[in-house]
């Protein structure tokens, strides 16, 4: 009942009253955005949803407009000279993915599962196979988020998305939800350019 029903029903409700109440907050951002560098203050992005289906991904742009489409940012050649100074505080805060609250409104997201790999992340897109991590919505954040996010290497990440969905209850979305909020206020797992960065320390 949770998972065809409630699930999504509180996507709504929280996506709703996020907009809402955090409108204001998203317009200064936006300016400050377009003050530090002209163009669009979102940033849109072809994800992988669920079932593999494609969707356009909405965030605040984190970096110039002359950056490499597409591209992970781990396999861009010194990423943070792309990076605005803005960007680095949406970015360590994680409000650059606060525009995703529509991407959750419209139900090609939701408040937690498996963050969405780009279209062209196939690595990641085949672990999740194997764990039919690509069968269910895509989240805001997730269990994999909150045991370690861009540190992760792609198999482990990939191993912790299958254990969200074997284990998707209200339950542990409110375990996910409340680790996140500890986990963004400790700005934890964020690394620039780093996904795999846990290993490659200890190497």
């Amino acid at each position: 009942m949770y998972r065809k029903f409630f699930k999504r029903f509180f996507d709504i409700v929280i996506s709703l009253n996020g907009i809402l109440f955090l409108g204001i907050p998203m317009l200064i951002i936006a300016i400050i955005i377009k003050i530090e560098d002209p163009g669009p203050a979102l940033f849109k992005q072809k994800r992988v949803g669920k079932n593999k289906e494609h969707f356009m991904l909405m965030k605040f742009r984190s970096m110039r407009m002359d950056t490499p489409h597409d591209t992970p940012t781990h396999l861009l050649e010194n990423p943070e000279q792309y990076i605005l100074k803005s960007g680095k505080f949406l970015r360590k805060s994680s409000l650059d993915e606060l525009p995703q609250l529509f991407n959750i409104l419209a139900g090609q997201m939701s408040i937690i599962g498996p963050r969405p790999a780009l279209w062209n992340q196939y690595d990641l897109i085949e672990e999740r196979d194997k764990y039919h991590a690509n069968d269910v919505l895509p989240g805001l954040t997730g269990w994999a988020q909150v045991n370690g996010r861009d540190e992760l290497e792609i198999p482990v990440k990939a191993k912790f998305d299958g254990e969200y969905v074997e284990n998707l209850s209200f339950g542990f979305d409110l375990k996910c939800f409340f680790k996140t909020i500890g986990a963004v206020f400790k700005s934890e797992g964020v690394v620039e350019g780093g996904t795999g960065a846990m290993e490659k320390d200890k190497k």
